[in-house]
């Protein structure tokens, strides 16, 4: 990624106006190994974070906000607004997170 992509989760960008490309998304699904698995499932047992899926979440949001500027670059776009994270569960064992926003293009 060569072009810097300004990423706000407010409507407004103070002192720039812009107009409105469209929606851009950055989807990732991730799963842990059968050893993380474990761990977590002897956590259920004794309560407690389990960091393995801390770090899995951690890491789908950034892999998430990578794909979500790369798309923004490939409508030319110089920034997203109104940012969003949402994730959900797929199956027992994977998990998907989405970034999406509202692509624009600088007009100032």
């Amino acid at each position: 990624m060569s072009k810097e992509i300004l990423i706000s989760t407010t409507e407004n960008i103070p002192g720039r106006s812009y107009e409105v490309i469209g929606e851009v998304f950055g989807v990732t699904t991730q799963s842990k190994n059968m050893f993380s698995n474990f761990g977590a499932s002897m956590k259920n047992i004794v309560g407690g974070e389990i960091k393995a899926y801390t770090n899995m979440l951690h890491e789908s949001r950034e892999k998430a906000i990578e794909r979500l500027k790369q798309e923004a670059i490939d409508v030319d776009a110089d920034a997203v607004v109104m940012m969003r994270f949402d994730s959900g569960s797929i199956g027992g064992d994977m998990q998907s997170v989405v970034a999406y926003g509202t692509a624009v293009k600088f007009t100032d």
